[in-house]
């Protein structure tokens, strides 16, 4: 009996323990959805409140790269002007030269013997030119001589005349003695006059003009011939590496055969590369862009911009972009590859917002900025995203205050709320224990 009762009374006890934690979580229940009450439902209606930041500037990516090839400033053709055998190589493949190296020689004893006839033409037809020059001096001599010797007899014979007539006028004389120094007067007079012919017709002919062409001519054929010497040495015709150069003594090479090597300046070297349409836009206006090798990113360089093409390539649809680069050590070898920076690290600071501040609107989208006491609602255009910021192209500027949270409860031009208010509101947002 004694334990019966025990039992009874334990169950009762545990009855009632039940029905107090059902009274004490139905009285909790009411007073959470009581009006006016504090607690976790509150805090889900309360709003966000509104926070403002100044924009700044911020680094949105690494500068834009692209990969270029090193190429040659320069390529120049090894020619032989000449043809016959070749009997020395003096330059291997691959070796720097300079301008006006040797590279190698061909057989040259038939071009001798031609430049020596040449010279032996030339020797003659000079002899000829001086002699038709002295025969000149000595046939004009005896020409004047001639006329000084006619008119000296016309002289003498108009003298003669005028005594006569004064003799035939005192009767000492007849009219036929008159007559005939009259006649030696006239052919004397006309002795002079072709005698002057003679001579003005002489000055007005060229005599040696033959000969001048001739020794003129002679000596072009001798400069030919010498000029043809010069091309049995086939020289460097600028500085710079030696390639697809294979001559060998004992081949024969011609001028007909065309290039038998090539001279590749790299001084200064050139790197060049295609641009698509967006990336032309990043280097249009610029005079000069960083390069870098690779394998040594550390090490980097700048570089005139020696062409880039005003117009698209219709082949490619690209943009052709050289870069001049000064390479006195020759540590640039054409073949490599380098990177182009095609923007820089301060073109790639820019103005940026957090991603979660913008306000998307269909196809717009609109920031909140603090405009004196007002909360303004700017479009704004958008560019790259870095992280949990992105880039803005036009809208805003750095320096402003930008609305980064609560944005969504603004309207454009509602006024500032005092501070007080604000904290105000956020200590009522903030959970009471009894909440928890």
């Amino acid at each position: 009996m004694i334990n019966q009762g025990s039992r009874r009374k334990k169950s009762t006890h545990r009855l009632m323990g039940v029905i107090t934690m059902i009274t004490v979580a139905t009285v909790l229940a009411t007073a959470c959805s009581a009006p006016g009450a504090k607690g976790a439902a509150t805090v889900q209606l309360t709003p966000k409140a509104i926070k403002t930041e100044a924009i700044k500037l911020q680094t949105i990516s690494n500068p834009i790269e692209q990969v270029a090839d090193v190429a040659a400033g320069t390529t120049l053709d090894v020619i032989s002007k000449a043809n016959g055998e070749v009997t020395e190589v003096l330059k291997n493949r691959g070796e720097y030269v300079t301008k006006g190296d040797v590279l190698f020689v061909i057989d040259n004893k038939d071009a001798l013997s031609a430049q020596r006839k040449s010279q032996l033409q030339v020797k003659s037809a000079q002899d000829a030119l001086q002699q038709a020059r002295d025969n000149k001096v000595n046939n004009r001599k005896d020409l004047a001589d001639s006329v000084t010797r006619a008119q000296t007899a016309l002289k003498n014979a108009q003298q003669d005349y005028n005594k006569i007539r004064n003799d035939f006028e005192a009767g000492t004389v007849t009219q036929h003695q008159v007559d005939q120094l009259k006649q030696a007067m006239d052919n004397a007079q006309m002795s002079l006059d072709s005698a002057q012919n003679k001579l003005a017709a002489f000055d007005n002919t060229d005599s040696i003009s033959a000969a001048v062409t001739q020794a003129e001519s002679a000596t072009l054929t001798l400069d030919d011939a010498t000029r043809s010497l010069d091309n049995y040495q086939v020289k460097a015709a600028g500085n710079g590496v030696l390639t697809d150069f294979n001559v060998v003594v004992g081949q024969t090479v011609s001028a007909a055969a065309g290039k038998v090597g090539q001279i590749q300046q790299i001084d200064p070297i050139k790197i060049k590369t295609e641009l698509t349409e967006t990336n032309y836009q990043l280097v249009k206006g610029k005079q000069e862009l960083v390069y870098y090798n690779p394998d040594s990113p550390d090490k980097k360089g700048k570089a005139k911009i020696s062409y880039l093409a005003p117009i698209m390539s219709a082949a490619t649809k690209t943009y052709t972009l050289e870069l001049e680069v000064p390479n006195p050590d020759h540590q640039l070898s054409p073949g490599n590859r380098y990177m182009v920076q095609l923007t820089t690290e301060s073109e790639e600071k820019v103005t940026v917002v957090p991603t979660l501040s913008v306000i998307r609107e269909e196809s717009n989208t609109f920031v909140f900025v603090q405009q004196g006491d007002q909360y303004v609602k700017r479009k704004v255009k958008l560019g790259r995203i870095s992280g949990e910021f992105q880039e803005v192209l036009e809208g805003i500027k750095e320096g402003e205050q930008l609305v980064v949270s609560g944005q969504s409860t603004l309207k454009d031009g509602q006024k500032v709320t005092a501070p007080a208010a604000s904290t105000q509101a956020a200590a009522t947002a903030t959970p009471t224990p009894a909440a928890k």
